[in-house]
């Protein structure tokens, strides 16, 4: 189990791949609206991740992998999305549950 202040420099290593998927897919013109909505909620989640209380943290790690699960299921499953795209939506999904097998 990670101390709070690992999982605060975890997450925000997290947050910075989430936000760079987010650009990705917003930038990808292939994406679906649909995909693309689902990757901001993702990183809605992870920005309100990081302003949580250190005591609810794992419960908001928690939350930010059901947002991962959705964008990845999202990505998966529109067939105009770039390879680029996808790729940046698998980075940031298994980053938050290397992160959850942590906490």
């Amino acid at each position: 189990m990670l101390a709070t202040t690992d999982l605060r420099s975890r997450l925000d290593d997290v947050r910075g791949r989430i936000s760079a998927c987010r650009r990705t897919v917003e930038d990808d013109r292939g994406a679906s609206v649909v995909t693309v909505a689902v990757v901001r909620e993702f990183d809605d989640k992870a920005t309100k991740a990081g302003a949580t209380p250190d005591e609810g943290a794992r419960d908001a790690v928690i939350e930010l992998e059901q947002a991962a699960d959705s964008a990845k299921v999202a990505a998966g499953a529109d067939p105009g999305i770039s390879d680029a795209a996808r790729s940046s939506v698998e980075d940031a999904h298994l980053a938050i549950f290397i992160l959850k097998t942590e906490v």
